[in-house]
């Protein structure tokens, strides 16, 4: 038998998983997200169509064994989770979205027409957080979800409901890069994405479902 037959019949040796997968699923839409105004901290509800979009994430999501789902405390997360069939879920104080200060409900429009160089990633926001107060918001709930071990060694899955910007940074997070790479995931409303693994290394496995 030639060496490129034995090297076509050998068994890949199985992968090695890294680790708890984390899915994301961020709040269905509201008034401002529709508007383009920034909703940090504002307790905005979600719209009739947001509620629907909430729903709707039952099909990404349904038959997956949660052992620990988390939400943002605010309405528009926490109804999120409940209408996409996880109304017992955990709040989780640091899922919040981020702070932006004097931006707060300002249409991001705006924002660039009075300065055209503007852009959140790098000039953040005056008289909000930062973004590494956000990115250290992120560490902890990654610490959290990878912390997550069940019974049977297999690995964990743990949801989180959350919010645009903040999910994008967490992302990053779980990658180990910096917070302001979460510019390069583009995250609609009510969509589902999951953090996991590439045998060790963390790795985005599905993004924006």
């Amino acid at each position: 038998m030639s060496k490129n037959s034995v090297e076509n019949i050998l068994v890949p040796a199985a992968p090695i998983p890294g680790g708890p997968k984390l899915w994301l699923l961020r709040h269905g839409e509201t008034e401002w997200s529709r508007s383009g105004q920034y909703t940090g901290l504002t307790d905005m509800p979600l719209t009739a169509v947001g509620e629907d979009q909430a729903r709707s994430a039952q099909g990404a999501l349904s038959g997956i064994d949660f052992d620990l789902v988390l939400t943002s405390p605010l309405q528009r997360a926490h109804l999120t989770a409940t209408l996409a069939g996880f109304p017992e879920a955990a709040v989780e104080p640091n899922a919040v979205e981020w702070d932006y200060g004097d931006y707060e409900g300002v249409n991001s429009a705006l924002v660039r027409a009075e300065n055209p160089g503007y852009l959140i990633w790098n000039d953040g926001v005056p008289n909000g957080e930062s973004l590494a107060q956000v990115a250290e918001r992120a560490d902890q709930i990654v610490q959290r979800a990878r912390a997550v071990q069940r019974e049977d060694g297999a690995p964990a899955n743990v949801l989180l409901v959350a919010h645009g910007h903040f999910l994008r940074i967490l992302a990053a997070r779980w990658l180990g890069l910096p917070g302001g790479q979460g510019r390069h995931f583009v995250l609609g409303t009510a969509k589902v994405c999951t953090l996991g693994w590439d045998k060790m290394t963390p790795a985005v496995e599905q993004w924006g479902l």
